[in-house]
């Protein structure tokens, strides 16, 4: 099997993740920039990782706060957060990324985070060239429903790639899901923090770097 496409996950996978820690604060400074100083910690863990629109306008309703207001905010917050944790270089490019430089296929990025967090790591690192489609979230509610293992994004990145054979690469149960759910055959990378992770869904290929997808690729 080759590959004229390939399109990857962001975070995990090209570049570091960003630490929980750093999300956590960024949701508890929204809370503050509401008024709400002293929020449940069950409704931080909430809205740092994971959130639904179910959750918003619960976690929302609780405080008397706007959902529609509220998570556009949380976003930028998040977002500006992942920024500076890129600029103090603490969250990098992965080494091996370099080998894609030659990978014989066209490239495109799917991410669950912000576009706009997306969008700045491409541009701070210089390599947003290398990718003819980069999607993460808008800063809205509705976006929570689109993300994986809805193949939404990954959809939109195909179509702008004028993809024929395709291949979904990912750090996540979610990115193999949303492969399947967008037809096409799936990479799941064995990173440090998933080296012995236990997946409970079958990817096509399991990879230890981004070099390996050379062998995949141009098979």
């Amino acid at each position: 099997m080759t590959y004229d496409t390939v399109v990857f996950d962001n975070d995990g996978v090209l570049v570091g993740r960003t630490r929980y820690d750093v999300l956590q604060a960024a949701t508890e400074d929204t809370f503050e920039q509401f008024g709400v100083t002293d929020p449940d910690p069950d409704d931080i863990e909430d809205m740092t990782i994971g959130a639904t629109p179910k959750t918003v306008s619960d976690v929302c309703s609780r405080y008397g706060l706007k959902p529609g207001e509220f998570w556009p905010t949380r976003d930028q917050t998040a977002a500006e957060a992942q920024y500076e944790e890129v600029r103090e270089g603490r969250k990098t490019l992965y080494d091996d990324l370099d080998t894609l430089h030659d990978l014989d296929a066209s490239m495109g990025i799917v991410s669950s985070n912000q576009q706009a967090t997306v969008d700045f790591v491409l541009e701070h690192f210089g390599v947003d060239d290398l990718f003819g489609a980069a999607y993460g979230r808008e800063p809205t509610i509705e976006s929570l429903r689109r993300r994986k293992p809805n193949s939404h994004y990954i959809d939109r990145a195909l179509a702008d790639l004028d993809a024929d054979s395709a291949l979904f690469v990912g750090d996540n149960e979610s990115d193999v899901r949303a492969a399947e759910n967008a037809g096409i055959d799936s990479a799941f990378i064995r990173r440090p923090h998933r080296r012995d992770w236990e997946l409970n869904v079958w990817p096509t290929w399991e990879i230890d770097c981004l070099e390996d997808l050379h062998d995949i690729v141009e098979s």
